[in-house]
């Protein structure tokens, strides 16, 4: 599953956003990726993970 997210002022402007766990040891982590599978922020922290998109995702200019 994948959350697409589009700027609605540039909408060519567009991600995929995926939610993956990994593992490591003991402990199961879960990070928000990118659509290329590079992780971009740990899941407990959503409006991170947001605020990273939107810079992204921003129109120059906006």
């Amino acid at each position: 599953m994948f959350a697409r997210v589009i700027n609605p002022n540039a909408t060519s402007l567009s991600e995929n956003v995926t939610c993956r766990s990994t593992s490591t040891s003991d402990m199961q982590d879960w990070w928000y990726c990118w659509s290329w599978g590079e992780r971009m922020h740990k899941a407990d922290d959503p409006a991170g993970a947001a605020t990273k998109v939107a810079r992204v995702l921003a129109a120059v200019g906006e």
